[in-house]
């Protein structure tokens, strides 16, 4: 049972992706990418999603990779395309990080210099291969960058909500994001002091709302947890940026060294 991202990509690449959200995306990529140093640098993006990474990078001047498991994404990502103003298209494919046929497709085209997930490895139903899967295609010297939802006491049940909206009927589905979305706006609200759709990285508090009540499957693990997967693996975390509510994602820089 999966969550489709993809159909909720599509519908915010086409009504809620503006101008000025593609511009505050590119400056949260760019301090995120501030030590990695993209330009001329093989980038891959593991869950392109909308595409908004994928093609902010390549304006970066990154030479980019980008596959996702859900191919209604092709669709959101040639409308971010031309909204970013990128002309030639990128290399998108299909396929998932947990295949061994996906992985040995994209290791043809590597190692990469930056291989980049955001709030993706934990969707996946196996975070830990999928870290390791997405290690593997990290070059020598290279940097992982990555965002995983934080651990907290809250975590499970947000679990359980995400599972229920799954086995729910669209219309049921469409009445738990009319309920959750004015109980998520108070608490965040209440959390940072600051108006939820204020929205950093160029996202959309309505369509990031439908993610958060339906984003299944779901894992989560603290800075230091999530340190300990990837460290042993050959890297050493250079950055770490805290989640700003408690269930968000910790973003993190690892370098292999």
């Amino acid at each position: 049972m999966r969550f489709s991202f993809g159909k909720n990509w599509q519908s915010y690449a086409e009504k809620a992706l503006t101008p000025e959200r593609i511009a505050a995306a590119e400056i949260a990529l760019s301090n995120l990418l501030e030590e990695t140093e993209p330009k001329d640098r093989k980038f891959i993006d593991i869950g392109f999603g909308q595409g908004l990474s994928a093609h902010l990078a390549s304006r970066l001047g990154a030479k980019v990779t980008a596959v996702d498991i859900d191919d209604d994404n092709l669709a959101a990502a040639e409308n971010t395309r031309k909204a970013t103003g990128v002309e030639t298209p990128l290399d998108l494919r299909i396929g998932s990080i947990l295949e061994n046929e996906t992985l040995e497709d994209l290791k043809k085209d590597g190692p990469y210099d930056i291989v980049h997930s955001w709030g993706v490895l934990h969707h996946t139903g196996n975070m830990k291969l999928a870290v390791e899967n997405a290690c593997s295609l990290v070059a020598d010297n290279g940097f992982f960058v990555s965002a995983i939802y934080n651990r907290h006491w809250s975590s499970l049940p947000w679990l359980w909500i995400k599972w229920f909206y799954n086995v729910l009927p669209s219309f049921g589905q469409q009445l738990m994001v009319a309920l959750f979305y004015p109980i998520i706006y108070l608490a965040k609200w209440a959390v940072t002091g600051k108006n939820p759709k204020d929205k950093m990285r160029g996202m959309d508090f309505f369509y990031d709302v439908i993610d958060w009540v339906g984003g299944y499957p779901y894992e989560y693990a603290s800075i230091e947890e999530f340190k300990a997967l990837v460290e042993p693996l050959g890297f050493k975390c250079i950055k770490e940026i805290d989640a700003n509510v408690p269930t968000g994602c910790n973003e993190m820089v690892f370098k292999k060294v």
